[in-house]
């Protein structure tokens, strides 16, 4: 969260700092200040065209914090750990199933928390693990994509902010036509077409980067808690109890029995 919370800050200084500069010209409006603020004719400040700029230039500072942010929480270490596996299979395969599950329930990742959440079953027996294991997946895959939803929302939402603005920069030059009888200067018309230029231009700025990691973030989870699950359930296999046959002494036939291959304590 600090870190998240650095990057915010320091975009909102970047952006302020460019809003200041241009701002800070003498004389002249220039080209970039119509990128921050939207003026009337006679020169003075439209407030609700440059409220709607503003309002998305935040959006756009928090979707890119966000953005930034949920790539981070949704790396492969955070999800699949590497060296988790490895500890754990080299534990299975010398017999240490306690030393396994000691060290599954100090990991805070994805595949950590569903082994804990299958080893918590474990004395019910193989079925039950293996139903907790896929119940705690599908809940804590559904958590992360919940997460990155308000990145769906932004990008949804941003471009018809930037359409209200642009309604209202279109009622603004046609005001200004109608105000000259019909016959509007260039110049009249140009605050209300600039207002609506530039309010969907930063909706699409807010918009595009939005959907764009969403839907790469949203991939990115599919496809490593999907196998996390499966590294997850070849680990349990390890505990299936097999199948083993004995000799009758009377009959001579064979019967077939289940015996588990390693007590499994709960967690």
């Amino acid at each position: 969260m600090d870190a998240k919370r650095r990057l915010i800050q320091f975009t909102a200084l970047l952006v302020a700092g460019t809003a200041t500069s241009t701002f800070a010209q003498s004389g002249e409006h220039s080209f970039a200040e119509a990128f921050f603020v939207s003026r009337r004719n006679d020169g003075s400040l439209e407030l609700l065209g440059s409220a709607v700029t503003w309002l998305l230039l935040v959006m756009s500072m928090g979707g890119i914090g966000l953005i930034v942010h949920l790539s981070l929480a949704n790396r492969r270490p955070t999800v699949l750990p590497d060296e988790l596996v490895k500890n754990i299979r080299s534990n299975i395969k010398k017999k240490r199933f306690q030393n396994a599950i000691d060290i599954a329930s100090r990991d805070d990742s994805y595949l950590g928390r569903i082994l804990v959440a299958a080893f918590r079953e474990a004395k019910f027996g193989f079925p039950a693990m293996m139903r907790a294991l896929e119940q705690t997946a599908d809940e804590l895959a559904t958590k992360r994509l919940r997460r990155i939803e308000l990145l769906n929302v932004l990008g949804q939402v941003s471009p018809m902010i930037g359409l209200f603005g642009t309604v209202y920069g279109m009622i603004l030059a046609f005001g200004a036509i109608v105000a000259s009888g019909g016959s509007a200067d260039p110049v009249a018309l140009a605050g209300g077409i600039g207002t609506a230029l530039t309010t969907t231009f930063w909706g699409l700025v807010v918009a595009i980067p939005a959907l764009a990691g969403y839907a790469v973030i949203r991939n990115k989870i599919d496809e490593l808690t999907v196998e996390a699950t499966i590294e997850a359930e070849e680990i349990l296999n390890s505990f299936r109890p097999r199948a083993r046959t004995r000799e009758s002494t009377q009959t001579g036939d064979k019967t077939t029995t289940e015996k588990p291959v390693q007590t499994v304590e709960a967690v």
